[in-house]
């Protein structure tokens, strides 16, 4: 089964820039974005052989998610169940026969870290909300998590320790998180390989210069390890300010 991610940054932009060239192409199982930017009713999208499910945020033009699955699921719940949380279209968790597909759009900390306690507090929620799936069967989760974990992850580390996606705190989180039962299925195929990133800033020719960060990720729960097949980065497919990243699964 292959798995996609892809932060588009507003998804009617994207299918400007080829994003249905990568999606014909890749012909994933299930393809999951982050960031549509979309309000119900504004986008008609044919996709032929796909169930589509959207989560959108109550701001317009603001965040919000969808997958886009040929594998039917038995359910689709959006949001973490908390009210302050689900407003933003963040998550979205399909229910398989074999395991859960949780598409997530983790909050950004925001410049000058405004946002940063809010993000916290997410996070613990995340951490119990997949928790929780877990107790029953297997999770995959990806999306956008706006953390790079390891100095490894990011270009420049050092200047960078205490913005919004390195700092201390959102990194103990993620290893919190890795801790309570889940894989980085990029590092568990690749635990060294360096100047691997998903996403570029727009300035200073980031991109081209390959100054970026790896916040893109495909994580599954420890009892999947063995259908684990190979995860991927696609630093060619252009259309945002991120790439897709993928994951193949028995």
């Amino acid at each position: 089964m292959k798995l996609i991610s892809w932060n588009v940054n507003g998804l009617r932009s994207c299918l400007a820039k080829g994003f249905l060239d990568f999606f014909n192409e890749v012909q994933a199982d299930i393809f999951c974005i982050q960031e549509a930017k979309l309000s119900q009713g504004q986008l008609e999208l044919a996709l032929d052989g796909y169930s589509q499910y959207f989560n959108y945020a109550e701001k317009k033009g603001y965040s919000g998610t969808a997958v886009f699955t040929k594998k039917k699921p038995i359910n689709c719940t959006l949001g973490l169940g908390i009210p302050h949380h689900d407003k933003e279209g963040r998550v979205i968790t399909l229910e398989f026969e074999e395991f859960y597909l949780v598409n997530v759009y983790a909050p950004n900390s925001q410049p000058e870290l405004a946002r940063l306690d809010y993000r916290l507090t997410w996070e613990d929620d995340f951490r119990s909300y997949v928790r929780n799936l877990d107790v029953h069967k297997p999770v995959i989760f990806c999306g956008d998590l706006n953390v790079a974990h390891q100095e490894i992850d990011l270009k420049n580390p050092r200047i960078n320790k205490r913005n919004a996606g390195f700092t201390d705190e959102e990194r103990l989180k993620f290893h919190q998180l890795l801790e309570a039962g889940f894989i980085d299925t990029y590092r568990y195929f690749y635990p060294e390989q360096r100047d691997a990133y998903s996403w570029w800033s727009y300035r200073f020719n980031a991109r081209i210069r390959n100054a970026g960060w790896r916040i893109d990720y495909f994580c599954t729960s420890k009892s999947l390890a063995d259908k684990l097949q190979t995860a991927n980065i696609y630093p060619a497919v252009f259309g945002s300010d991120h790439c897709p990243v993928g994951l193949e699964i028995l």
